[in-house]
This record gives structure tokens, sequence and C-alpha cells, in this order.
């Protein structure tokens, strides 16, 4: 009877392991969200959004720009009719200019870097979003950007941008 009664528990407790192990068991996808976010329908409307607004500070640049060249134009023009003073004066305004172009350069590219984030972070929530519902409505315990290369080897794995593309309604 005791032995009955341990075998019965070893059996049990074999039992209770494999079911616990294979429901522990990790299932992986990956998707290449890169791709996801180029197929956005969102993208196209803040793609003219960005470039418009890419265009002001360009057109900002090109007039500072002209701005310089005239200038430079000017002092070499009439430099053999000026005083020291005035030309002292007429390289120094050049020289700021020069500056103010570069300090607006890097302050541009911040700016337009800010942007694009600014402009681009809805369009990344709302796919990783998609993502994690897909995720969890599958069963996924880990899902891989493959489109960035961060994972050298894995064994199969199922790609699930057809799956996000259909939740978020994109053909």
């Amino acid at each position: 009877m005791k032995n009955l009664i341990k075998s019965l528990f070893v059996v049990l407790l074999i039992t209770t392991s494999l079911s616990s192990f294979s429901q522990s068991i990790p299932k992986f996808g990956h998707l290449d969200f890169a791709e996801l976010y180029t197929l956005m329908p969102e993208r196209d409307s803040i793609q003219t959004v960005f470039e418009k607004y890419r265009q002001v500070i360009s057109d900002q640049y090109l007039a500072m720009q002209n701005e310089l060249e005239n200038k430079y134009l000017d002092y070499q023009a009439n430099i053999s009719s000026m005083s020291d003073i005035i030309k002292q004066t007429k390289e120094k305004e050049i020289q700021d200019l020069q500056s103010r172009m570069e300090a607006f350069q890097g302050t541009a590219q911040q700016d337009l870097a800010n942007k694009e984030n600014e402009l681009a972070s809805p369009i990344i929530e709302k796919a990783r979003n998609a993502v994690k519902e897909v995720a969890k409505a599958n069963g996924y315990t880990y899902i891989f950007n493959s489109s960035e290369g961060l994972l050298l080897y894995s064994e199969s794995s199922d790609d699930i941008l057809p799956m996000v593309k259909a939740k978020l309604g994109i053909q």
C-alpha cells in the first residue's frame, strides 16, 4: 500500500512538473519594424509636414547665405575706397554672420531631429502597441526586431508582420 501511494505521488509529481514545463516554453516571433513603419499610412502625412518644416529652415539658411555673399561682394567691390575702421567693421560683420550661420546650422540639425522624433513618436507607439496586442493574443513570449540585426542566431520563429499589418488594417 505504501509503495502504491509513493508510486502515485511520484507519477503525480512528474505529471505536474511536465505540464507546468510545457506551459512555460517560450514562443518566439520576429518582424521587420522598419518595414512596418514604412507601411504605416500616417507616415506619408508626417513626411509632408516634416518636409515643409525642413524647407522653412533651409530657406532661412539660404537667406543668411545670400546676405553673407552680398556683404562679401560689397566688401570686395569697395575695399579700395574704405578707411581702415570701415574695413574692420565690414570684416567683423562678415565674420559675425559666418559665426551665426554655423550656430544656426548646428541648431537647425538638432531642431530637425527633434521635429522628426516628435512627428514619428505617435506612429511608432501605435505600431508598438499593435505588436504587443498581436504578441499577447497569439501567446508570444518574445518578439525580435529583425531589421536591426540584433539577433545573430535563433531557432525558427514566426514572422508576425502579416498579423500586425492586419491588426492595423494595412494591406
